[in-house]
Order: C-alpha cells, then structure tokens, then sequence
C-alpha cells in the first residue's frame, strides 16, 4: 500500500512537471522572444546595460534587442562603451531603439548604431555636443579668507582647479580636448547612420530636435511608441506573430540606499572635478 502511495505521488509531481513545461513552451516559445533593455536618466556607468546586452546577446532564445532610452546623456566614456557593446550585439542579432520623452546627447549616441530608431513625434534628441562644467570657486574663497597652496609636477597639473580662474592657454587646451571628443561624436553618427561627416557636422552644435524633424534629418527612421517598436523588432527577426517581451525586474530596496551603486553613483557626481560629458543641460 504504501510503495503504490508512493507511485501515485511520483505519477502526480511528474504530471505536474510536464503540465508547467509545456504551458511556459506553449506561453514562450523558444527563438520567439524580444529582450527590452531600459537606459533611463543620466548615464553615469555602463556597467548594468553592458551586462544586460551581453546576456541577451548569449541567449539563443532572444531573436532582438529593443533599447528603450529615455535619457539626456552623459558621461562620455559609459556612453561610448554602450555604443561598442550595441556593435558588437549587431553581428548576432537585431537591435532597434525606443526613444522615449527624452534621447539627447550621449541619449542619442547610444542609439545611434542600432539597425532601427523609433522615436516620437515629440521626443527630443540630437544635442550632438560635449560639455564641461567646471566650477570656480575663486570669488568665494577670497570673502572667506582662505588660500589653497599647490604643490604640482607640472604647471598643467592643476589645470580646471575649482579655487582659481584658469589662463588662456589652459581653455585653449581644453578646448582641443573638447573639439576632439566632439569629432569622435560626430563620426560615430556619421559611421552609424551613414551621412556624410559634414552633414552631420552641420547638424552637431548643439541643438536638439523632436522626433519628427530628426527623422526628415535622417537621425531616426521612424515615427512610433515603445509597442511599435517591439513590433518592429519582432518583423526585423523573423518572428512570427505577437513577440514575447523579457526584461530584467529591477530589485529596489531600504539596503540600496545605504550599500547600492545607486547612491554611489550621485556621490561621485557631485564632487567638482573634470568630467567631460555627452549631456543635454537645459
């Protein structure tokens, strides 16, 4: 009685196994899928979208990667890793991108080489530019009554010092820094869009776009909402039918605020210091 008791469980699990197994196949069909990756607010640190495509780009089920940005840009240097990693993602799949209410700058950089950009009409991107801020504190440490000695290698080892107004030659010098990595901008939409280099020239002091005149420019190819674009993958990849949609689920809680990058990544933004930035600023 009791070794048929036992049988009967087996039996029942087993059935239960293969029910769940075949709904999820029947739900998510395999080489069916559509991955969504999100790149919201100002982009400080490639790291967690980097991980993201590298995944996507390993699993056979995933046919395209929709990015959805809805950024203003940011730091230069996580905005160009973005853009090599959707490089290389392009050699194994479909990447198209979404571009929310906002997709300017180092937003548009890393949407620039995707095989497809869908925008709204009244998104704002382009801001083809770079921007250095530097804070000088000069005035105010004068009222206060306090003096900063330096001790430096090299008379340029100080250069963008918060506690004193820079030279001429100085500004000169971050100016090329700037014009250079500025031209590195202006070449990647060149490369990725395909128009000329002076025409992208042209179009990259500055000034931001809606959706719609970005896509008479050439910068974007169509006009659509994030369902539109999924779609749009799905078409691109051979998917028959609705695509099935995966996204990482973002994990939030009170030890993210004490131990997280989140809080990090404002802390290491907020101190004065030379940051060369692909950012809209308003």
């Amino acid at each position: 009685m009791k070794k048929i008791l036992i049988f009967l469980v087996c039996v029942i699990v087993l059935i239960a196994i293969l029910s769940l197994m075949l709904a999820l196949m029947h739900k998510v069909p395999i080489g069916e899928k559509v991955a969504l990756i999100r790149v919201e607010g100002i982009i400080l640190d490639s790291r967690k979208v980097i991980e993201e495509l590298k995944r996507y780009s390993k699993d056979s089920s995933v046919k395209a990667v929709v990015l959805r940005v809805d950024s203003p840009g940011g730091g230069v240097a996580p905005a160009q890793e973005i853009y090599e990693e959707i490089i290389k993602l392009k050699a194994k799949k479909k990447v198209v991108v979404s571009m929310g209410s906002v997709a300017a700058s180092g937003g548009y950089y890393i949407s620039c080489p995707a095989d497809k950009i869908v925008a709204n009409a009244g998104t704002l991107t382009g801001s083809i530019g770079v921007i250095m801020e530097i804070p000088n504190f000069e005035g105010l440490m004068e009222k206060i009554g306090v003096k900063t000695q330096i001790i430096k290698s090299g008379r340029h080892k100080d250069i963008a010092s918060a506690f004193r107004s820079m030279t001429k030659e100085e500004k000169k010098i971050l100016q090329a820094l700037l014009d250079d990595v500025h031209d590195q901008f202006i070449r990647a939409v060149s490369d990725s869009r395909d128009i000329a280099y002076e025409e992208v020239k042209k179009l990259a002091d500055g000034r931001i776009f809606t959706g719609r005149k970005a896509k008479e420019l050439g910068l974007v190819d169509e006009l659509g909402n994030l369902e539109d674009t999924i779609k749009l993958a799905g078409k691109l990849s051979g998917i028959k039918g609705e695509p099935y949609v995966v996204s990482k689920k973002e994990k939030f809680s009170f030890w993210d605020l004490i131990s997280g990058d989140f809080p990090k990544e404002l802390i290491k933004d907020g101190f004065p210091t030379i940051r060369l930035k692909y950012m809209l600023t308003p």
